[in-house]
């Protein structure tokens, strides 16, 4: 990510190579005089680990979840009141045995130490494969050398009261029990079953010719593959997690679990949301409608051009404050506004907290389109979406304004108290959304926006069998004008067919091709990679391009992720984390009223040169963070809107669940 954006409020100087490699730093004698907790830094060192590791939600999911509980179970060893979660528990038919060690003379230090041995121990198993391994154990180690723990001390003889046994014991019993959760760790989280019926896109190739089902994923193939986190990886896409659901969740209960059958192998999928729109069943208008969409949407991506250079405003004043959500496919086409991008947004009156209206910001649409895609595509860092959530939680801890209470009531927690509980209840929620997102996944196997585009245009157009110049076909693109009136003035289309005389006509690769593209379909939209020599100084701009070329905001090597599209996982993870937040905090706002994510001109986009201005991304609620993340999808060109509500439903009974769940625990009740 290019230098210049930065969460408000100013970074916390954990003395760690997590935050930039601190050096220097030595714990104060006394607990209580440290401004940054145990489990922060080490929740620190774990969200430096996903970001050099490869980009995999469902296991950072994981990674986050159970470093979260480990710690948490550390903690809880010396509490009278917390039950632990798998420290003299059986989860997953593991047994974790344990009987209470004599009570440490000074409680907060023992805590401190049995934490750091068990996040250390999981972070240097965990991470031992990752691209960024060597770099992870030296981060590890010298936090642990900072901090004044000896990590070669293995014992896990923590019946005489050593700290650093407990510590070691909760990690050989996470490890341990991680080996046999349906993660399928041992063959490092390899499909078992799974395979894509359909021959995979090169997008770099004109078309779609091999697709065999528009229903269903297909894997993508470039000649340089780079994941989200940077690392190179094989050129042809594997579905990432396609059996998820089958992993041990966290508050996720039987009575939620249904079982999708396919293939010879059963995906258990929670809180079933049905199948999606398929282009060949009673809702084919809406699979068609929902991946125009995404094409048009496409072409707001221009400061300089068309929708994408009107001003808008993106403070709280005017985004926000969604009321309800769509409950049908059906429902999708007045809940997002077509042409215009977006959906319709109440927004607030006044910030709560200082009592005065928000401060309108008017910037392009472009700009803003462009910057919220690349802000939740995978976390400021390269966090993946589970780590941004708690990047995002760790902002909020950092607030002057926030009352560390917990559900807002009661006494002031301290901050180690405060962490290791939003961790562990934080981290079981999102590792829920990634079992429920990916149980979905690999059980309807939904094709992704470019596939299903370029596959619906080899086809022709739905709109005109009497069309002389385009191939009519009930499986292509609709034509769509840009205009209130869906029978209005054609040369107001932002779909329709290349006819003779059009300058797309022409191939200016092959001599008297004048007429070559003459009946394909054409899509005003974001004109793609080809069209820039280098992205950090060219913008591809907007323009007419062939359905066939169409590509999403993705940089080249990446086109899309690699799983299916039903459901967004985006929409899941944020819905559930912002659930959580707003419980946890006991207040639906952001403290102080808003968050703030600044973006400089030029400095941000990584696809291509941008934004045009300066810009600060707001919330006002954290739900309103997570609304802004679930378009960030569409506009992205990974998802379409069918992808989208579903995840936001879920999402919105998932949070409240794990919130109760963890309560449970944290009152002795489990």
């Amino acid at each position: 990510m290019k230098a210049g954006a930065a969460w408000a409020g100013g970074a916390v100087a954990v003395a760690t190579l997590a935050l930039g490699g601190c050096g220097g730093f030595s714990p104060p004698q006394t607990a209580d005089d440290r401004k940054v907790s145990i489990a922060r830094v080490w929740n620190e060192v774990v969200l430096e680990g996903v970001r050099t590791d490869y980009a995999r939600p469902t296991v950072h999911g994981r990674n986050l979840w159970h470093t979260s509980a480990a710690m948490y179970d550390a903690w809880a060893a010396y509490d009278d009141t917390s039950s632990t979660w798998l420290l003299g528990k059986t989860q997953a038919g593991y047994d974790c045995r344990f009987t209470p060690p004599p009570q440490p003379r000074d409680i907060q230090l023992a805590r401190e130490e049995a934490i750091s041995f068990a996040a250390y121990r999981i972070v240097r198993h965990r991470f031992r494969n990752s691209p960024g391994a060597d770099r992870i154990a030296e981060l590890a180690d010298r936090t642990m050398a900072e901090l004044g723990f000896d990590s070669s001390e293995t014992s896990t003889a923590y019946q005489d009261g050593s700290p650093a046994a407990l510590g070691n014991y909760i990690a050989e019993c996470y490890l341990a029990y991680g080996m046999q959760d349906g993660a399928n760790e041992a063959n490092d989280y390899a499909a078992r079953a799974y395979e894509a019926v359909n021959p995979p896109i090169q997008p770099e190739l004109p078309g779609n010719p091999s697709i065999v089902d528009l229903d269903r994923w297909q894997q993508i193939k470039v000649d340089l593959s780079i994941d989200e986190a940077g690392n190179r990886v094989e050129s042809t896409q594997r579905f990432v997690g396609p059996e998820w659901g089958a992993v041990d969740p966290f508050s996720l209960t039987d009575a939620d679990k249904a079982t999708c059958r396919r293939a010879g192998f059963s995906y258990p999928v929670y809180h079933d949301p049905g199948p999606p729109p398929e282009h060949d069943g009673a809702l084919r208008d809406e699979y068609q409608w929902a991946h125009s969409l995404v094409a048009v949407w496409s072409g707001h991506l221009d400061p300089a051009s068309g929708r994408g250079g009107e001003l808008v405003d993106i403070s709280p004043a005017s985004i926000g404050n969604i009321r309800s959500y769509p409950a049908t496919f059906a429902e999708y086409r007045e809940f997002y506004r077509l042409l215009a991008g977006g959906v319709a947004n109440v927004g607030y009156e006044i910030n709560p907290a200082t009592g005065a209206p928000y401060e309108p910001q008017l910037v392009p649409l472009a700009d803003y389109a462009r910057a919220i895609t690349e802000l939740w595509a995978d976390g400021p860092k390269a966090e993946t979406p589970p780590g941004h959530w708690f990047v995002i939680a760790n902002k909020i801890g950092e607030h002057s304004e926030l009352s560390k209470r917990f559900a807002g009531e009661g006494p002031v927690l301290g901050s180690l108290e405060w962490d290791v509980k939003l961790y562990f209840a934080l981290g079981g929620a999102l590792h829920d959304a990634a079992i429920v997102a990916w149980g979905a996944k690999g059980c309807y196997d939904y094709v992704r926006p470019v596939s299903a585009i370029r596959g619906m245009a080899e086809r022709g157009q739905s709109s005109d069998p009497d069309d002389p110049d385009c191939r009519y076909d009930v499986d292509g693109l609709a034509y769509l004008n840009d205009a209130s009136d869906p029978a209005g003035d054609d040369s107001k289309r932002v779909i329709d067919c290349v006819r003779p005389g059009d300058p797309l006509a022409d191939n200016p690769y092959v001599l008297g091709a004048d007429t070559l593209n003459v009946g394909k379909i054409k899509i005003f939209a974001w004109r793609g990679p080809a069209y820039m020599r280098n992205p950090v100084l060219d913008a591809a701009g907007v323009g007419w391009v062939l359905a066939e070329d169409w590509w999403p905001f993705q940089a080249p090597t990446l086109v899309a992720p690699p799983s299916a599209g039903y459901i967004s996982a985006h929409s899941v993870f944020s819905r559930t984390a912002a659930e959580l937040l707003t419980l946890f905090t006991g207040s639906p706002y952001f403290p102080g009223g808003k968050s703030e994510f600044r973006v400089a001109k030029s400095e941000f986009l990584t696809v291509e040169d941008g934004p045009s201005v300066d810009l600060t991304l707001e919330s006002a609620k954290y739900v309103d963070a997570a609304d802004q993340s679930s378009l960030a999808s569409v506009w992205s060109g990974i998802h379409s809107p069918a992808d989208d509500i579903p995840g936001r439903l879920i999402g919105m009974k998932l949070g409240p669940a794990a919130f109760e769940h963890a309560r449970d625990y944290f009152n002795g009740l489990e």
